[in-house]
This record gives structure tokens, sequence and C-alpha cells, in this order.
């Protein structure tokens, strides 16, 4: 085998382990890590909206845990802020 080749699958072999222990510390641990991977990997992409266009409607559930409803049934007319996260 050609050593730049060996040292080139080594390297990127090392990367590959270095980012997943990584990735392992910001996920809280390996087994989270391969489910993050595994669920939001199909679903990550780019949007193509533009500044000042309208968001896409989306079904939501409310906070109270059982009531869904749409984006255009709340904001009527006036912004409405969407806030993605855990606040724990």
């Amino acid at each position: 085998m050609n050593r730049t080749l060996l040292w080139t699958a080594i390297s990127f072999s090392g990367l590959v382990v270095l980012a997943y222990v990584g990735l392992s510390i910001l996920a809280g641990g390996p087994k989270d890590a391969i489910e993050m991977l595994r669920f939001a990997l199909p679903y990550m992409h780019r949007g193509k909206l533009k500044v000042g266009e309208s968001a896409p409607d989306a079904r939501l559930v409310a906070l109270d845990g059982a009531t869904r409803f749409h984006i255009r049934e709340r904001n009527n007319g006036r912004p409405l802020v969407l806030v993605f996260g855990s606040f724990t």
C-alpha cells in the first residue's frame, strides 16, 4: 500500500473519530449522538425563504400539549415569534 494513501486513510479515520467524540460531548453521550444523527440528518436542509416573505404554514402544538393550531390562525396580520428550544 502506498505510504501517502495509508497516511491519508489514518488521518481521515482520526478526523472521523474526533468528530464523533466531539458530537458525543455536545449531545450528552455516544448513544444520544447516534440518535441525533439518525433523526436529524434526513431533515437538515437550507430553506429558500428571503427577507420579507411569509413563512410556510405549519401545524404546531400549543403550550398545553393537547391543542394544535396552524401558524396562519395565530398571526392575524401581526408578527408571530416562534421559539424552538427547551427551557427546563
